[in-house]
């Protein structure tokens, strides 16, 4: 019996905290989001990304995929686990609304800069982020994305460490030498 009483009151607390969380607005509920990846679009957090200018469709995949778990970082997992496909799209739709970060204040060395410009064009990452690297539909913004978070996530879509919804990252990775990540990285974070 005691055990019945104690499974009913989680179903009661879940139910409540269910309504609670149903009354908020989005913008309310991502105050979580931007402890971590800031206020105004632009992350100051290592290896988090900033969220700002992203497409909803790529914004709806990747909030998906953590809730699936096919994609795994025990945070947004957990934070994603309640979330209705209503919620998904509520979300990316509010994601894409955020303003794009804005480029880092020096211009960047012009050296490296043209070290991954020349990567840039040789592995064709404009044929599907865009020219100016603004992303589009279901492929993500990387203009002035962190440096460290861009390193890192090439860096994994090149030990196919991280996955995609398809295999394209790790099939473009695959021809990049692991030492020209970070002037390709480099780049795309200080793109103006």
């Amino acid at each position: 019996m005691r055990q019945i009483t104690t499974i009913m009151a989680a179903f009661a607390f879940a139910s409540l905290a269910s309504s609670a969380q149903a009354a908020e607005t989005v913008e309310q509920r991502a105050a979580t989001c931007f402890a971590c990846h800031g206020e105004h679009g632009q992350s100051e957090m290592e290896n988090t990304p900033s969220l700002g200018g992203q497409q909803s469709p790529y914004a709806l995949i990747q909030l998906f995929m953590f809730r699936e778990k096919l994609r795994t970082f025990d945070p947004m997992n957990d934070i994603t686990k309640p979330f209705t496909d209503a919620d998904l799209q509520n979300f990316a739709d509010f994601i894409a609304k955020i303003p794009k970060p804005q480029p880092p204040a020096e211009a960047g060395d012009p050296a490296r800069m043209q070290k991954g410009l020349a990567l840039a064009q040789q592995h064709r990452c404009n044929s599907c982020h865009n020219a100016d690297f603004s992303g589009k539909e279901n492929i993500p913004r990387l203009a002035n994305q962190r440096e460290d978070y861009l390193n890192k996530t090439l860096a994994e879509y090149k030990d196919n460490s991280r996955h995609g919804y398809d295999g394209t990252m790790a099939d473009v990775m695959g021809e990049v030498p692991k030492e020209q990540i970070a002037d390709l990285a480099y780049y795309i974070s200080h793109y103006r």
